[in-house]
């Protein structure tokens, strides 16, 4: 009989990996922010594709229906603000009464905003806008994962294991441009959550980390004019091309998957580096 080159070891190998990681994934539980629209809703269709059971939250409930219709019974939904510490409390006690059990935090949820410091009337920047994006973004990312990851304490571990929880940042946080005070100020308070939070749960087993995507197409770029698309795809090195949420799903699931990554930001922008305006 003759033994496996080394292709076919490879394959082999490759098989039995991701068999391992559907074991993995197969029956956990997701509490997924942002899950209406964009990564958030293309990470609930990467995890339900792979056996996890997900709670989609986010504010708009006809959109979370249609998502929940699509994925069937291992995806449900929660009508809820993130920074309201309630609704949110209510949302994961709900998930704990469907699946039992909380492993996996992903936080998409967000808000840009588009405001320089001073306008040219000379008129100061809006206080309120300010913190609304800060209580949006920062705020509400650590008002989820607190609730996820007191529910995941409770999990009995898993090869060490009791839960992963991943937060979303941008590009912003490191390139901000002109007018994104807030919003970069929210997503780098953002990628400093993970080292301390992580920290925190080491003793649980408790990951934490952070993606920072670039350009995304998402609904508020897909409003910009095509002039303004095309000038912003010119600053991507390779592939020249807006990032897309499945994009941003796979690298959440191998996130999940490869559990020697703690306390990461990683960049997820094909390169680009914004610049000034």
């Amino acid at each position: 009989m003759r033994g496996c080159d080394s292709n076919e070891q490879a394959h082999s190998l490759a098989i039995t990996r991701e068999g391992e990681d559907n074991v993995k994934l197969q029956g956990k539980t997701a509490v997924i922010t942002g899950a209406a629209s964009g990564m958030g809703r293309g990470t609930c269709e990467e995890l339900v594709g792979a056996g996890v059971n997900v709670l989609a939250m986010d504010v708009r409930e006809d959109k979370l229906k249609e998502l929940c219709l699509a994925l069937g019974t291992r995806a449900m939904y929660a009508v809820a603000d993130v920074i309201d510490s309630q609704a949110v409390e209510l949302a994961v006690a709900k998930a704990l009464t469907q699946f039992g059990a909380i492993n996996i935090c992903v936080n998409c949820a967000g808000m840009p905003a588009a405001s320089k410091t001073i306008s040219r009337d000379g008129a100061p920047q809006s206080l309120e806008i300010f913190r609304r994006v800060v209580d949006v973004n920062l705020n509400g990312t650590f008002n989820v994962l607190r609730v996820c990851a007191a529910a995941m304490v409770k999990n009995s571990p898993e090869d060490g294991e009791r839960g992963v929880i991943i937060n979303t940042s941008s590009g912003a946080a490191q390139d901000g441009q002109a007018g994104q005070a807030a919003y970069s100020a929210s997503k780098a308070g953002v990628e400093a959550l993970a080292l301390p939070i992580a920290r925190d749960l080491a003793a649980y087993g408790i990951r934490v980390n952070t993606i920072s995507p670039g350009l995304f197409d998402t609904t508020m770029v897909g409003s910009l004019p095509e002039k303004v698309r095309a000038s912003l795809i010119e600053m991507v090195l390779w592939p020249k091309r807006m990032g897309l949420p499945a994009d941003y799903a796979r690298l959440v699931r191998h996130i999940i998957e490869n559990v020697y990554i703690n306390t990461s930001v990683i960049r997820l922008d094909a390169g680009i580096r914004l610049a000034a305006k």
